[in-house]
């Protein structure tokens, strides 16, 4: 956002990525009902109220297993948090995916947005 370059810029992009591909849908894409104008503050939301199957696309019809679809929201909110010192690498990324690992709880992700600020309302009136 700031065109400032870290070493953790890949590990961001993979992260809305995987979200991107569990939700079925971009993360600039809006819906009036959810409390962010990105899919990755959405996500957000629904972690930490408990809900974060119910970003999952809804044309696999639940055949998935859930333990799985969880811990791949949890990686992408991991690559995805605010301060890219605490993202994990592209090597730890892969490391997770493919072990049975405990991870750490994610925090708050960069670029969220809540419903406190404005932006529905420049949404809206096309000013944004």
């Amino acid at each position: 956002m700031e065109g400032l370059y870290s070493t953790k810029s890949d590990v961001f992009s993979y992260g809305v990525l995987l979200l991107e591909i569990i939700a079925g849908q971009r993360n600039s894409h809006y819906e009036k009902e959810r409390s962010s104008p990105n899919l990755v503050g959405h996500v957000w939301t629904l972690w930490t109220e408990g809900k974060a199957l119910d970003i999952v696309d809804p044309t696999l019809n639940q055949s998935y297993p859930p333990d799985v679809v969880l811990k791949c929201i949890q990686i992408g909110l991991l690559c995805v948090q605010e301060n890219a010192v605490n993202r994990p690498s592209m090597l730890e990324v892969v490391f997770m995916l493919s072990n049975e690992t405990p991870l750490c709880q994610p925090q708050k992700p960069a670029f969220l947005f809540d419903g406190s600020q404005d932006w529905q309302e420049s949404s809206t009136s096309g000013g944004g």
